[in-house]
C-alpha cells in the first residue's frame, strides 16, 4: 500500500509541485493550506504516514503546528518535515526545538522532496 504524505502550505504553487513529484514518487498525497486544517487529517480515519510543512503560514507557523503533534499522543509518532526557505542553520535549529524528524529548503528539485519523505520514512 501506498505511503499518505499530507503537504501543508499556503502556497498552491508549492503545493503542486510537491504533489507532483510525491505522486511520481509513489506516494499518496493529501494536501492542505493551513496549519489549522491539519488536524483534519491526523485525527481522521485515513491518518498520513508523514506530514510535511511550511514554516511560515497564516494563522500558524508550521513549527508551532509541529510542536503541538509531537506534544500529542495522538499524533506523536507521525513524522514531520519542516519545509522552508530559511537557512540551514535556522532549520535545523526550527527541527530541534519542536521535535519535527527533519526538513526539506526551498525550492527543491522532485528527486530531493521524494529523498527527503523516503528517508523519514525509511524507505531507502
Amino acid at each position: 500500500m501506498k505511503k499518505r504524505v499530507l503537504v501543508v502550505d499556503d502556497s498552491e504553487i508549492v503545493l503542486q509541485k510537491a504533489s507532483e513529484a510525491l505522486i511520481n514518487g509513489g506516494f499518496t498525497v493529501q494536501t492542505a493550506m493551513s496549519a489549522l486544517e491539519v488536524d483534519s487529517y491526523v485525527l481522521g480515519e485515513e491518518k498520513p504516514d508523514l506530514v510535511i510543512m511550511d514554516v511560515m503560514m497564516p494563522e500558524m507557523d508550521g513549527d508551532k503546528k509541529a510542536r503541538l503533534m509531537k506534544g500529542d499522543e495522538a499524533t506523536r509518532l507521525i513524522p514531520v518535515l519542516l519545509l522552508s526557505s530559511k537557512s540551514e542553520d535556522e532549520l535545523g535549529s526550527l527541527v530541534r526545538e519542536s521535535g519535527c524528524d527533519g526538513f526539506i529548503r526551498k525550492p527543491f528539485t522532485d528527486e530531493q522532496i521524494v529523498a527527503r519523505v523516503a528517508e523519514a520514512l525509511g524507505e531507502c
